[in-house]
């Protein structure tokens, strides 16, 4: 059973940093692509960022393009978003998600090429 489990999330201010981390168990991590998406109260879930199975390749959403950096580590089955010059409009769940598919060729960028989700971790930015 696929388990993703969200973590580094909290309150900071408008121009601060937090790094979100999610760590995967129940499948071989290193073959499948990762996403970060953000539902904000009230708003669709939007993917923010995505990075295919072997790291080389990913996809920034425009709104945070400049500001967030993703990353794996496959030998600590994790994927991290470093949040940087943060916003309060920023202020959302975020989840982590894992690839439907193993070792797809780019980065999945639709929000139901994603299979299992993460329950979330709270980003709260304020002015």
């Amino acid at each position: 059973q696929v388990q993703l489990v969200e973590s580094g999330g909290g309150l900071v201010q408008a121009g601060g940093s937090l790094r979100l981390a999610c760590t995967a168990s129940g499948r071989s991590f290193s073959s499948y692509a990762m996403g970060w998406f953000r539902q904000a109260p009230g708003k669709e879930r939007e993917l923010v960022s995505a990075i295919d199975w072997s790291g080389t390749s990913t996809y920034y959403a425009d709104f945070v393009k400049g500001r967030f950096t993703i990353s794996r580590d496959n030998a600590k089955n994790t994927v991290y978003l470093q949040m940087n010059s943060l916003k309060p409009e920023d202020t959302a769940v975020y989840y982590c998600a894992i690839d439907a598919y193993a070792r797809r060729v780019g980065v999945p960028t639709g929000r139901y090429e994603y299979q299992h989700w993460g329950q979330g971790t709270q980003v709260t930015v304020s002015s």
